[in-house]
């Protein structure tokens, strides 16, 4: 499975956000996701390790899993053609805004 597969599942998404703020045992992420059985959260688990976008390192008997930046760089590099448009979309924005920006008299100004 390629990392575009990978990140269209909700789920994978929300364990990669989880994943984001520290690293976590197998274990906290079951328990992160209470509408999940084991198996299925670490089938998810599986997709994300072959996605290289976690790893996972043994500590004791734990399963410590944590987030790999370098296997966000093709997501990267597939968002960095469009992050012209959206520069483009908020200049536009500003630009709007600011003439429509409310003067001290409650009204907008000219």
């Amino acid at each position: 499975m390629d990392v575009f597969e990978a990140v269209a599942d909700p789920t994978r998404r929300a364990v990669l956000e989880l994943l984001a703020a520290r690293e976590r045992s197998a274990g906290e992420l079951v328990a992160a996701f209470p509408a999940l059985t084991q198996p299925a959260v670490s089938r998810h688990l599986r997709v994300l390790r072959e996605s290289k976008l976690v790893d996972v390192r043994a500590d004791g008997t734990r399963r410590v899993y944590s987030l790999r930046p370098a296997g966000l760089s093709e997501l990267d590099r597939w968002i960095e053609r469009y992050r012209r448009f959206w520069a483009e979309r908020l200049d536009g924005l500003e630009a709007h805004l600011d003439s429509k920006k409310i003067g001290p008299e409650g009204g907008q100004s000219s």
